[in-house]
């Protein structure tokens, strides 16, 4: 039976309709009422396009109102949203937009013309395009239903293949209320987001600032001097950051400190340095280190307001209709980490293979290890044996493997990740060559061509041939005795 709930932003709208919902760093703002006004009525210009139930609708968009506008559209018509990173190739692009059966793209204007490059055999319509459409008189959707898809966004595989993971309502709602009964939640709360929404931790600030009646304050890109002056003049609250956004904002706040009013940095994307959280604590900056993914709608442990400075370096307890538990720890009690909760994923899209690898007895399989100590905080020893997070952003070494086998005169590659001052890990690769006349740089700019930015390895060395145990099977924690 399907279970049912007002629509959330019609409600807000209701509930508060001359609270501003979303203000930008250049001073504009939109109200609840106005935001949903807007919504609908881009959701009926969007029906004249064919847009309706279980549409699968790409966006690919900067952080700007427009996006947000065109995400809560796109629920009043039953349609699915899936996020596309920006960053991402042409080739990457054209996989995951035919893996979920996109029919239509979505994006602002500043990316508009690269989309259009790339000549995809659907249709590609900018924001400001939509609005100038003619509206249709379709019937809105004024419930939710908590069961149905709202979200897809795609996350690497060890497999090397994207996979793409639903959100629904319930997902997004679950993931909020948790997030609430934990950290609490203020009459002057005010989210600062400035990362990406086609990230599910960017994402999930703006389920919950409808869900919650909290306006968020939105950034189109991060910059540490912008972000620090909004806190102590804007009447932020809670910041939502990765390891290398913390390193420079600490470096730029020298010796000012952050108001009384600023109660939460929310830390996530992997372990932190002790290092890091000691200097933040010295600075006092309240850091709390939180641990999710994708799969489960962004945080699903958090370190609770009351115990941050005395478990440094936890990521503290599940949310309250969450459960953690640790599957087969060793003798030290580490082994790998397995949730549970309404905001965990039914699945990947169109997968039904890693779906069921993804789930042992309904528990969910995260892959990545930790121990549990005796009062129940959980402590990430590695977040994927062989994942390497870089500013937040997970890179699969199978991934990139998989693209720089493929080039011509390379026979094995084997990919790793290093410590890095400013990214934290960066990934390198260790190339067996099939022609002497290959070199590094020809290898870098076809790394380029095929992969984000980011997961283009920043070093290249050439072995005579990789490390494998009995079962021929890449043993990569050998690959760094090679450098």
């Amino acid at each position: 039976m399907a279970e049912m709930i007002p629509h959330w932003l019609t409600k807000q709208a209701l509930l508060a309709p001359q609270k501003i919902a979303i203000e930008t760093e250049t001073g504009e703002s939109i109200t609840f009422l106005q935001l949903e006004k807007q919504s609908k009525h881009f959701a009926k210009k969007l029906a004249t396009l064919d847009i309706g139930e279980g549409s699968h609708v790409g966006i690919l968009s900067a952080n700007e109102i427009p996006m947000i506008i065109a995400i809560h559209a796109l629920s009043y018509l039953g349609a699915v949203t899936v996020l596309l990173n920006t960053r991402l190739t042409e080739e990457e692009l054209t996989y995951q937009i035919k893996d979920a059966k996109v029919s239509m793209i979505m994006t602002s204007q500043d990316y508009k013309s690269d989309v259009k490059k790339i000549g995809f055999h659907i249709p590609v319509k900018s924001f400001s395009m939509i609005r100038q459409l003619s509206e249709k008189q379709v019937k809105l959707r004024s419930e939710i239903n908590l069961n149905a898809n709202f979200s897809i966004i795609y996350t690497s595989g060890t497999t090397g293949l994207p996979k793409g993971v639903i959100h629904t309502y319930g997902n997004h709602w679950a993931s909020a209320i948790g997030s609430a009964l934990n950290l609490g939640l203020n009459a002057n709360e005010k989210w600062l987001a400035m990362l990406p929404i086609f990230h599910v931790s960017g994402l999930s600030v703006f389920m919950k600032s409808v869900i919650y009646g909290m306006p968020v304050l939105l950034f189109n890109k991060f910059d540490a001097k912008k972000v620090n002056q909004a806190i102590i003049e804007r009447g932020v609250t809670i910041v939502s950051v990765v390891t290398v956004m913390l390193q420079r904002m600490i470096e730029e706040l020298g010796d000012s400190q952050y108001p009384e009013t600023f109660r939460c940095m929310l830390l996530g994307g992997g372990p932190a340095p002790k290092t890091l959280l000691v200097e933040a604590k010295n600075n006092q900056i309240p850091v709390f280190q939180t641990y999710g993914m994708t799969e489960t709608a962004s945080q699903i442990v958090t370190l609770s307001p009351h115990e941050a400075l005395r478990k440094i370096g936890s990521a503290g307890k599940p949310l309250f209709t969450a459960q953690l538990k640790i599957n087969n720890p060793d003798v030290k009690g580490v082994g790998e980490i397995y949730v549970k909760g309404p905001m965990v994923t039914k699945g990947y899209f169109n997968n039904e293979s890693a779906t069921a690898a993804l789930f042992d007895e309904n528990w969910l399989v995260t892959g990545d290890l930790g121990y549990v100590d005796h009062e129940g905080f959980l402590y990430v020893m590695d977040r994927r044996s062989d994942l390497i997070i870089s500013g937040g952003e997970n890179i699969y070494p199978a991934e990139v493997e998989a693209v720089l086998v493929g080039m011509n005169h390379i026979k094995e590659v084997g990919v790793v990740g290093v410590d890095d001052a400013v990214w934290g890990k960066v990934p390198i690769a260790f190339v067996v060559k099939s022609s002497p006349s290959i070199t590094a740089k020809e290898i870098m700019d076809y790394a380029k061509e095929k992969l984000a930015t980011y997961k283009v390895p920043k070093q290249i060395y050439f072995v005579k041939q990789l490390p494998r145990n009995a079962s021929n099977k890449l043993m990569r924690k050998e690959l760094l005795k090679l450098m």
